[in-house]
């Protein structure tokens, strides 16, 4: 069976709501292993068919922990994952580019494939109070994260990814 490693990093709940509905919209077809990226190491990254990365946009660009996760990994993928697909899931309060930009470069230095474009969920938090606050994903929103988990492992199961 196929193994999809969800890899997220989430302070006020966000982007761990949008993980776990990918995560488990995908457990019918594959194998899946939700982790947070504090606890992701290189070993899963290599044992992995595929990737469903999820990340808060933080001052503009990608959760320092996404960071730190990425470059503990970086290196030892390096060649060793070329070609798998990925996804990337981005929990913004308005705008969520710079994280994009971010993964995107490093996807390519790692020679990943995108398999969908990603997905920005805007939260509208722009005060000090409601960027800190827990946050809570509308249902339709959480539905689109379930889309893109359900039709990454059906991809990745049939053998399309």
């Amino acid at each position: 069976m196929k193994k999809l490693l969800v890899v997220y990093s989430s302070m006020t709940g966000g982007s761990a709501q949008m993980a776990r509905v990918a995560a488990d919209a995908a457990r019918s077809n594959v194998e899946v292993h939700l982790q947070t990226a504090v606890e992701t190491r290189s070993a899963e990254v290599l044992a992995a068919d595929g990737y469903i990365f999820v990340s808060p946009e933080n001052l503009g660009s990608m959760a320092g922990l996404m960071k730190d996760f990425f470059d503990r990994v970086y290196y030892d993928a390096l060649d060793q994952i070329n070609g798998r697909p990925y996804a990337l899931l981005v929990c913004a309060g308005s705008d969520g580019t710079g994280v994009i930009r971010q993964v995107e470069r490093i996807a390519t230095g790692l020679r990943l494939k995108a398999i969908a474009p990603p997905l920005i969920i805007i939260t509208h938090a722009q005060t000090r109070e409601t960027i800190l606050a827990a946050k809570h994903i509308a249902e339709e929103d959480l539905r689109r994260c379930a889309d893109v988990g359900a039709a990454f492992a059906e991809g990745l199961a049939a053998g399309i990814f």
